[in-house]
C-alpha cells in the first residue's frame, strides 16, 4: 500500500500536533513536499549536511528532525553557503524534511517524557504548563444487552480516564423509544410501529483528542445503524500540558551521585555542575534543551536539583547564591529522542497498517568536543 509523507506526517501529529508548539516556534514542513510515496522515514536531532548525506546513502525519502532546519528566516538560498547546500542536496534527492520541535517537547511521551523515563523519575508533573487537554462528556444510550460490551469498547479507546482510574462511566435505566421508518432496517422493531426499548444511559468524559477514537469504538460496538448520542463541552481542566517535567527519585542520592547518574542515562562523558556537591536531592526538574528561563519555575516547584541544557555564566552564579542546584549535560542530551520518535512512530504506522522503515540517524551531531 502506498503511504504518502502527507499521511505519515498526520499520524505522527495525532501524538504530537502541531497545535502544542510554543508561539513563533518554526515547524512543519521545511524542504520539499509531502505529497509523494515515502517508504524510508529517518528520524534525527538536527539537520547537518552530514545527515542529509546520511539519508541520500540510505534512500531515505523523509527526515523527521527535532531542531528545525529554517530556524531563522532566509533571505536568499546561495547555494555556496552551507544551509543552502543542504535545501539543494535535499531537493535534488527528493528528500523532504520535516520538524517537529516544541510541540514534541510538550507532547505527552515526548522528548521531556523520554528524559524523564531514563532517569526512572516517579510522580513525574509538567514543570511548567502551556495549555490543559480539553474535555468532552459523552452520553449515549443503548439496549441493555449491549451495554457491557460498549462500556469495555470505549474505555480501551481511552475514555473514562480520571486519575489512577480507567474505564469510569455513570449508568442509569430508561425507555428509549422510537419509530422506523421504510427505509430502516432496524435491529429491534418493525417499520412504522412504535418501539419502546429498555436501554442504559451511559455518562463518560473523553479528552478531546482521542474523541475521534472513542466515537469509532462507539459506533462498532452498537447494534443501532442510528446512534442517539450527545456531546457537551466541560469546563473542568484536563491534563497538563507543557515544558519540562518535575518528578522524584526512588531514592535521594548526592548531587555528585547524580551526575554519575545523569551521564550515564543520557550518554554523555561529562556535564557541568552547580551547587554543592554534597547536597542530597530527590525531587527533579528537567527540561531538554535551553532552560535558563525556568530555573525560577523549578525553585519555585520545590526542585532539589534543575537538569538543563545551556546553562548561562550568571545563571549559575545566581543559582549558587540562592542555594539552588544545577546540572548541564548539554542540549545534544535530546538526541535521545531519534531512537523514541522512530519507536513510536512505527507503532504509529503499524497499527494503521502501512509497511514502512523507520531508523535513527547515526550522525553524532553535538557540535562540542571537549578537550
Amino acid at each position: 500500500m502506498e503511504t504518502t509523507g502527507t499521511e505519515i506526517v498526520r499520524m505522527f501529529e495525532t501524538w504530537s500536533p502541531q497545535s502544542l508548539a510554543v508561539e513563533g516556534d518554526r515547524i512543519g514542513l521545511m524542504v520539499g513536499t509531502l505529497e509523494k510515496n515515502v517508504q524510508h522515514v529517518m528520524t534525527a536531532l538536527d539537520v547537518t549536511e552530514e545527515v542529509i548525506d546520511e539519508a541520500i546513502a540510505n534512500k531515505v525519502d523523509l527526515i523527521l528532525a527535532h531542531h528545525p532546519l529554517l530556524f531563522r528566516p532566509l533571505k536568499k538560498i546561495d547555494t555556496d553557503s552551507p544551509q543552502g547546500r543542504m535545501i539543494q542536496k535535499a531537493l535534488k534527492h527528493e528528500i523532504a524534511i520535516y520538524a517537529a520541535h516544541t510541540n514534541l517537547d510538550i507532547a505527552v511521551g515526548g522528548v521531556n517524557d523520554m528524559l524523564s523515563d531514563a532517569l526512572s523519575l516517579t510522580e513525574v508533573e509538567v514543570l511548567s504548563p502551556t495549555s490543559y487537554i480539553a474535555l468532552k462528556k459523552l452520553v449515549v444510550f443503548v439496549p441493555r444487552t449491549h451495554a457491557d460490551g460498549l462500556r469495555e469498547a470505549i474505555g480501551e479507546a481511552g475514555a473514562g480516564h480520571i486519575g489512577a482510574y480507567s474505564h469510569c462511566s455513570y449508568s442509569s435505566v430508561g425507555i428509549g423509544t422510537f419509530k422506523p421508518g421504510s427505509e430502516a432496517i432496524p435491529f429491534i422493531g418493525e417499520s412504522g410501529k412504535q418501539e419502546f426499548v429498555e436501554e442504559i444511559r451511559i455518562e463518560t468524559i473523553v479528552p478531546q483528542a482521542i474523541l475521534p477514537a472513542v466515537l469509532e469504538a462507539m459506533q462498532q460496538s452498537h447494534p443501532y445503524e442510528e446512534i442517539a448520542y450527545d456531546l457537551y463541552a466541560l469546563e473542568q481542566q484536563g491534563q497538563a500540558l507543557g515544558l519540562g517535567r518535575i518528578g522524584e527519585l526512588e531514592h535521594p542520592l548526592s548531587l555528585l551521585e547524580l551526575a554519575e547518574k545523569v551521564k550515564q542515562a543520557f550518554q554523555v562523558d561529562t556535564l557541568r555542575l552547580i551547587g554543592d556537591s554534597k547536597k542530597t536531592v530527590k525531587r527533579i526538574a528537567l527540561l531538554g534543551g535551553d532552560g535558563n528561563k525556568y530555573v525560577q519555575t523549578a525553585i519555585d516547584r520545590g526542585a532539589d536539583v534543575f537538569i538543563t541544557g545551556d546553562i548561562y555564566y550568571h545563571t549559575a552564579v545566581d543559582a549558587i547564591e540562592d542555594g539552588f542546584a544545577l546540572l548541564d549535560p548539554g542540549h545534544n542530551i535530546e538526541k535521545i529522542m531519534k531512537k523514541g520518535v522512530a519507536q513510536k512512530l512505527s507503532k504509529l504506522v503499524q497499527d494503521a497498517g502501512h509497511d514502512i522503515k523507520i531508523t535513527a540517524s547515526e550522525i553524532d551531531t553535538d557540535p562540542y568536543q571537549y578537550v
